[in-house]
């Protein structure tokens, strides 16, 4: 078994990008290589193109010591439980102003290194305009997004059923995300095991 894993590390794999996601190109054409080394230096490589980099600085924020990642992906159903629970009506400000007291709580970066956001947040300013994103990269807080494929799926689809539309348009909703300054998702689905 051991000798099976190091055989496996010292091979070289390598991904293209039309692996990733399937039928779709992403942005730039240009391909670099990160290389993964837990064992051995030719171990493992993956071709993340332009984005290496980012990759690799996005990865180290969140993996900062002493901090964490702060959910606050809920939904805006969900918000709306909180709110009521301090007698406040389910409304867009309100909720507006529920995440701007979450991401100006001073000294949050602190403590802080990544912010899973709601698709509704990713797209929200803060009571006094500024977007809630920038105020996130302020803080050396990486803004990341829920993906939730279960939004998409029929609300009454049979236990039995092994297939989810929500990947459809999932490479345009992430390209979609990643411009709005998300660079890391949460990924939510439902999966039925028989």
């Amino acid at each position: 078994m051991a000798s099976a894993s190091a055989s496996l590390f010292k091979s070289s794999i390598v991904l293209d990008k039309s692996e990733w996601v399937k039928g779709q190109t992403l942005r730039q054409s240009s391909v670099s290589s990160v290389r993964c080394n837990p064992t051995a230096p030719s171990s493992l490589t993956i071709r993340a193109g332009s984005y290496a980099d980012e990759l690799v600085k996005t990865a180290k924020t969140i993996a900062s010591p002493g901090r964490g990642i702060l959910a606050m992906d809920e939904s805006n159903a969900t918000c709306g439980k909180r709110l009521a629970s301090i007698g406040l009506e389910n409304t867009e400000v309100n909720r507006q102003a529920w995440r701007t007291l979450l991401v100006t709580v001073p000294s949050l970066g602190e403590y802080i290194s990544g912010a899973i956001l709601f698709e509704e947040t990713l797209y929200q300013s803060t009571t006094d305009g500024r977007k809630i994103v920038d105020v996130l990269i302020e803080q050396n807080i990486v803004p990341g997004i829920k993906v939730w494929t279960r939004v998409w799926c029929p609300l009454l689809v049979p236990m039995d059923e092994s297939w989810c539309p929500g990947l459809d348009g999932l490479a345009s909703r992430s390209a979609a995300y990643y411009q709005q300054g998300a660079r890391f998702a949460k990924w939510r689905t439902v999966v039925s095991i028989p």
